[in-house]
């Protein structure tokens, strides 16, 4: 079992950055995928980044790439996204995710969640 937390949601205007974290605990020693996904009111999740357990591979969401950044460090047991250049349609509640049998960007292949952290964009 890995329990996930996350940290580091708010209020930002459009255009500015936001950082969010995601601490991790329990069977931390398995090397999961970590990822994040959101989801905004009426809509489903959707996925918008993942990261392997060294750190050396990422993927992004097509609306993501180039604004955001996956970061991890397993020492502390856990996992970042920078977010930057946001946009109102940024606005969702964003969640962590942990896989231990990752095969690709959907929440399908993510077995562990955190409870969500907001972030609302405003124009």
């Amino acid at each position: 079992q890995v329990q996930l937390v996350e940290s580091g949601g708010g209020l930002v205007q459009a255009g500015g950055s936001l950082r969010l974290s995601c601490a991790a605990s329990g069977r931390t020693n398995s090397r999961y995928v970590l990822g994040w996904f959101r989801q905004a009111p009426g809509k489903e999740r959707e996925f918008v980044s993942a990261i392997n357990w060294s750190g050396g591979s990422t993927v992004y969401a097509d609306s993501v790439k180039g604004r955001f950044t996956v970061s991890r460090a397993n020492v502390k047991n856990t996992v970042s996204l920078q977010m930057s250049s946001l946009k109102p349609e940024d606005t969702a509640v964003y969640y962590c995710a942990a896989s231990s049998n990752y095969y690709g960007p959907t929440s399908d292949a993510f077995n562990y969640w955190g409870q969500g952290t907001q972030v609302t964009v405003s124009s």
